[in-house]
């Protein structure tokens, strides 16, 4: 990837936005909001939302790809050579933004489970608040998949005249009782483990109800039929690959996600409903002003097609697309080149660049 285009490239770059209100009534002193910064600094701004064990790094380098390289960058289907895009670590995250893990200066300890309760509106609220601060007063689109989806969703009724478009990929708008189910196992294996300790653990390391709270999420996160074809019961003589696979990914989050973080992310997730205080989804269909695209994705447990499509159809002028895939819920990371060129052709529209290609 050219990085002539670049204008933050410093992976520890954060802004602060000080004293933050939240929707609990609480206050959130000295908050900080990490960030990932791409592309000419006169061109339109998209804004990127991430999943929840995602992070800024929606593009990362070629050495370090970010979870959505190849979607995002120069010459990609979100042209970084005709957009900047800006990607926020959420509040409550824990890759530089203010969380259970960061330091509480009023205590002079970390946070652990004394971070006050968060929802997806806090963290729009908290990211429009830093756009703010970065002299950005408005953008040309915001897109997100999973709880990305989600503050996309909250974005257009939070802020409808602060985006022309909005991409909404494997979300709904409300998280259903079955998607509760499954983060109420995850968030159990986690706070029953006896090394949890009330979330004062020492290491991540510790913690074997993260590695299962992980397992719960992989299960649902892909199709049968993508485990079937990946690993077709292949097996040594101690194990099969998927328990492997399984393993693995148990091990994996515990060294790049704060287990307090993960809880607390769940949480705003399960409380997710765009209808909240607002009156029927019908009366918050016709609540959007900026265009609405959403997309789902084939064997998506999580966030089934017909609930996308059926709430999509009800807000003025937008389109739906979905997408035929094996890999469920996580197609909206993978397989670029099946419906990268939609949003390609969808996000150019109406675009004004200013700057020099």
């Amino acid at each position: 990837m050219s990085t002539k285009n670049i204008i933050d490239q410093n992976t520890k770059t954060k802004i602060s936005i000080g004293s933050f209100a939240l929707e609990s009534g609480g206050t959130l002193p000295d908050v900080e909001l990490a960030y990932e910064r791409f592309g000419p600094k006169d061109a339109p701004v998209v804004l990127i939302c991430h999943a929840l064990t995602g992070n800024q790094y929606t593009i990362g380098s070629s050495e370090s790809p970010g979870w959505w390289y190849g979607l995002v960058g120069d010459n990609c289907p979100i042209d970084t050579t005709h957009f900047q895009v800006i990607t926020f670590n959420v509040l409550g995250g824990c890759h530089g933004s203010t969380g259970p893990a960061s330091f509480n200066h009023l205590t002079q300890d970390t946070y652990r489970l004394d971070f006050p309760k968060i929802t997806i509106r806090d963290m729009v609220h908290a990211q429009y608040k830093a756009l703010q601060k970065l002299e950005i007063y408005e953008v040309h689109a915001i897109a997100g998949g999973s709880l990305g989806g989600m503050q996309t969703f909250e974005w257009g009724l939070l802020y409808p005249n602060f985006m022309k478009q909005l991409f909404v990929l494997a979300a709904t708008p409300y998280l259903s009782d079955y998607g509760i189910a499954f983060n109420h196992i995850g968030a159990r294996a986690i706070q029953d483990d006896p090394a949890f300790n009330k979330g004062n653990y020492d290491k991540n390391e510790q913690l074997q109800g993260f590695e299962l709270a992980r397992m719960t999420g992989m299960v649902t996160y892909r199709s049968g039929k993508i485990f079937q074809k990946r690993f077709d019961r292949s097996h040594n003589e101690s194990h099969y690959d998927i328990q492997s696979y399984m393993d693995y990914q148990g091990e994996k989050i515990k060294e790049r996600f704060d287990a307090n973080s993960y809880l607390y992310l769940l949480e705003s997730m399960n409380n997710h409903d765009i209808s909240r205080g607002r009156g029927t989804l019908q009366n918050v269909a016709k609540q959007f002003q900026a265009q609405l695209y959403t997309i789902s994705f084939q064997h998506d447990l999580l966030y089934p097609k017909e609930l996308i499509e059926d709430f999509s159809a009800d807000v003025p002028n937008s389109q739906h697309h979905h997408v035929q895939t094996d890999y469920g819920h996580d197609g909206f990371l993978v397989e670029f080149d099946q419906w990268g060129l939609w949003i390609q052709e969808k996000i150019n529209q109406g675009v004004v660049n200013n700057h020099d290609n």
